[in-house]
């Protein structure tokens, strides 16, 4: 997967950057992206590459947000068959997370709102799950109220980002050790979007939920049995979907509730 983010998506984010911000040095970018890339896996080659980027965009974080945001291609307008190519804007996400929660990079001004700006953008084209994960972790009541309003937004890519930004195991990223304490705070999130409809974002929630199942069991058994008490047939396959894991251990709990939810 590292291959994503090789020479040549080095060379289109300094022709996208360069077209949206003409003083932008695209030859010194690039030659400071390629240099110690080659070893990295995809992750850190998204940090790698925002860190080439920060070198050569303008030294306020909101004046480089701007830019960044104007180079970015149109949003995603499906849910469907995405693809690996949208890796591109995996440095774009690690900018956000590296540098967005900074003031002193902001000229003393709190660069939250820039930077949840930027991340409803980029979840329209990639996904922001890895760049809000700071954000959770040092601002979890501004974030997790922001978050709570997206739940209701028009863009599915944007509902997906408040249930698989807040998974406290989310693959590849960063743990978060408190929601993986306690699920409370992000329990209305899960709430609003257990009805979603779109599957992708259905889909999330199951997998939240598995997240959540795998060290409070029963609260998850718990939350399920309400829902189940007036679900429809897509809320069954979620509840199914999320008890999968614990249901393959032969958990009884698991088992009868993933049975209830298979009749009609």
């Amino acid at each position: 997967m590292k291959r994503l983010l090789g020479e040549e998506a080095v060379d289109g984010l300094a022709h996208n950057l360069r077209l949206a911000y003409p003083a932008f040095d695209a030859g010194a970018f690039r030659a400071a992206a390629l240099e110690g890339l080659e070893p990295l896996g995809i992750m850190d080659r998204g940090v790698h590459l925002a860190r080439a980027m920060r070198k050569y965009l303008p030294a306020n974080y909101a004046s480089a947000i701007a830019i960044l945001l104007d180079s970015l291609t149109p949003p995603m307008a499906r849910t469907d068959e995405l693809g690996l190519a949208v890796f591109f804007y995996l440095p774009h996400v690690s900018f956000v997370a590296q540098y967005g929660l900074d003031p002193v990079g902001n000229g003393g001004e709190d660069p939250f709102e820039v930077s949840m700006r930027a991340q409803y953008e980029l979840t329209r084209r990639f996904s922001a799950e890895f760049c809000i994960r700071p954000f959770l972790i040092r601002e979890p009541q501004r974030t997790l109220e922001r978050l709570l309003q997206w739940t209701d937004d028009p863009d599915p890519h944007v509902r997906r980002l408040c249930s698989e930004g807040t998974r406290p195991r989310l693959p590849w990223a960063m743990r978060l050790p408190a929601f993986d304490a306690d699920p409370t705070p992000v329990l209305p999130l899960l709430e609003k979007l257990k009805n979603d409809p779109e599957l992708y974002v259905r889909r999330s929630v199951a997998n939240h939920l598995g997240d959540i199942a795998k060290r409070h069991p029963e609260r998850v058994f718990e939350l399920c049995r309400r829902w189940l008490a007036d679900a429809d047939n897509e809320l069954r396959w979620l509840i199914r979907h999320a008890l999968r894991h614990p249901a393959k251990k032969l958990v009884p709990a698991a088992v009868q509730l993933r049975a209830a939810a298979c009749k009609v």
